[in-house]
């Protein structure tokens, strides 16, 4: 529709318009007709005759681009207000533009020169911006430090043992609670140590001690599993299996009467869910018992980086050669085994040639292979040429790999305590003990065990981020934003025993699954593989240490690391050890360095 047309009859559409627009913001869903453009060829310069002189513009709908502009100006104004966009700000700033940088540029020249001093001048052309810079750091920077992390939170274990919390100690990006001996020392057994509530299906808050008595039967259990590491026999093949025993045991023995038990087993099924979080798997009956001990836990109460751990890459990255690092280069295949030259030379071949998705090729000696298991199941046959050896291939079969998402809630005003971090969901007619229900999409939203609470919220405001993992997870990436809003502000009201709670003002999720790229979060030793396969997977490739090219490709990631998989500090243990592998290639005498040099 044309905007003079609109104009025109302003006073009939107006009101038409602000609840399509009042709907589209509070679900999170745009109209499709607003996602449509006419796309035009913009004539630039030079001959026009030459297609690569145009450049595209989109015509969008009018309403829709009425909408973007309140959302601009809601955005920019707090940003200005709070100077996060500086002066010396040019570019998509109202009042300013490319002329005006221009015209300021020349006159602090003309100062300089007036006032005889030189000035030396660097131009620089960033080729496509935007679309090479991480989205990351593009949303902490708007976002005024107000960081989410929708991947990787803590550091787990962070104590000088975790080389992740050595390199950010060393770059200064942690807090000084985080740096102190006191917190280093503190075990916590890969879980938190968090002020928490917790809220029935009831609408009521359970007493602490009967939550507490629940965790520590829990927490003892889990224990036990781990002491069946290198045995030659086990009772059951899975974590989930031993632990659920073990539970049908003890309720026999508790004292309590009938409704007090069911509590605790109501409390222990939401502690069964949270562990799937922590594994990153469906169900725990997924998990092998034999190897689950050969996971290793570092002492030190978890931690988070508080400007985000964007912030290490960061410091990481200026280290590396200019131009070394590639965005959007999708990767299809590669390709070990061979003899490549570059096309029309001649000169010396390479081993190793990778295809991205836009055809072009890079040659090597040399290529480490960083992407997640997920990933791999689903593309190791037409990604490798030649395959992967049969028992690489096997190892990428047998090991687990799961979906574990976030759900940023943000609240006008909190509904829990103000000491409260950590908010527990129970429903009461669950238990370990019973049989799961046959349909995980009908109650997906009963898998998300825990609600963290963001700290501190002067800095975040009221958020919520809860956890959920397996199918429940997988089917909730499935849901729009509004679908899963609904969802959870019932189960809010539920909890509280508040019908009229108001719902969250906005939400942000992860979609772990649904990204190529992954497939998934992170891996698991599942029921019939073992740390042995963690290892076949982390062997270079050819196998054979008799192949006069060795280690043409290489494999890292936190799939690779067997004592530390799923965890930030074992990929990035694994990342050193290939570099290690070809650092001993060459030079005997410069491996095993890797301290940072900020």
């Amino acid at each position: 529709m044309h905007p003079r047309v609109l104009r025109g009859s302003a006073d009939v559409i107006a009101e038409t318009l602000a609840i399509i627009s009042e709907n589209s913001w509070r679900s999170g869903e745009v109209p499709d007709d607003w996602k449509k453009a006419n796309v035009v060829p913009s004539f630039k310069k030079r001959q026009t005759d030459n297609p690569a002189n145009y450049r595209p513009i989109s015509l969008t709908s009018v309403p829709g681009k009425i909408m973007e502009g309140i959302l601009k100006e809601s955005i920019s104004k707090p940003l200005e207000e709070g100077k996060v966009i500086k002066s010396s700000q040019h570019g998509f700033t109202k009042g300013k533009s490319c002329l005006t940088n221009l015209i300021g540029f020349c006159d602090e020249v003309t100062d300089f020169a007036e006032m005889g001093k030189s000035m030396d001048v660097r131009y620089l052309d960033f080729s496509k911006a935007f679309d090479t810079v991480s989205h990351n750091t593009l949303a902490h920077k708007l976002g005024g430090c107000q960081v989410v992390e929708m991947g990787a939170h803590w550091i787990h274990g962070p104590s000088p043992e975790n080389p992740v919390f050595r390199l950010a100690a060393v770059y200064g990006l942690l807090d000084e609670a985080a740096l102190s001996e006191e917190n280093q020392q503190v075990e916590v057994g890969g879980h938190p140590l968090l002020p928490a509530v917790c809220y029935s299906s009831a609408g009521q808050v359970l007493s602490l001690d009967l939550v507490e008595e629940a965790k520590e039967l829990f927490t003892s259990l889990l224990g036990q599993t781990r002491e069946f590491l290198h045995q030659p026999q086990v009772p059951v093949p899975s974590v989930g299996q031993f632990l659920r025993q073990e539970v049908a045991r003890r309720v026999k023995e508790w004292p309590d009467d009938d409704e007090t038990k069911w509590l605790k087993l109501a409390v222990l099924n939401t502690l069964f869910k949270l562990e799937c979080c922590v594994s990153g798997t469906h169900s725990m009956d997924l998990v092998a018992l034999g190897p689950f001990g050969e996971y290793a836990m570092l002492p030190g109460l978890d931690c988070t980086f508080p400007g985000g751990y964007e912030g290490l890459p960061g410091c990481m990255l200026p280290s590396l050669p200019e131009e070394s690092v590639v965005f959007h280069k999708p990767v299809t295949a590669v390709r070990w085994g061979g003899s490549y030259r570059e096309e029309g030379q001649e000169g010396p071949s390479f081993p190793v040639q990778v295809e991205c998705e836009d055809g072009e090729r890079f040659l090597a000696d040399h290529v480490i292979v960083t992407v997640p298991l997920g990933f791999l199941k689903e593309h190791h046959e037409a990604f490798f040429d030649p395959p992967l050896p049969p028992r690489k291939a096997d190892a990428v079969r047998r090991l687990g790999f799961g979906t574990n998402n976030k759900i940023f809630l943000e609240f006008e005003q909190p509904f829990w305590p103000a000491d409260c971090q950590l908010i527990q969901a129970v429903w009461e007619d669950e238990s370990p003990l019973a049989e799961a229900g046959p349909d995980p999409q009908a109650g997906w939203f009963r898998k998300l065990p825990v609600f963290l609470v963001l700290q501190p919220p002067e800095q975040y405001g009221h958020v919520l981020c809860g956890f959920i993992a397996g199918k429940e997870s997988e089917y909730m990436e499935t849901l729009s934003d509004a679908e899963v809003l609904t969802a959870l502000t019932d189960v809010f009201r539920r909890l509280t025993g508040n019908l009229h709670l108001a719902p969250p003002k906005s939400m942000l999720r992860s979609q772990w699954h649904s990204a190529p790229y992954t497939r998934g979060s992170y891996s698991y030793v599942a029921v019939g593989s073992s740390g042995d396969d963690i290892e076949a997977l982390a062997q270079p490739l050819p196998e054979d240490a008799a192949d006069p090219q060795t280690l043409q490709v290489l494999f890292a990631g936190e799939a690779t690391h067997r004592t530390f998989y799923s965890t930030t500090h074992g990929a990035l243990l694994s990342g050193w050890r290939e570099a290690d592998r070809l650092l001993h290639l060459y030079d005997p005498a410069r491996s095993q360095q890797h301290e940072p040099r900020p």
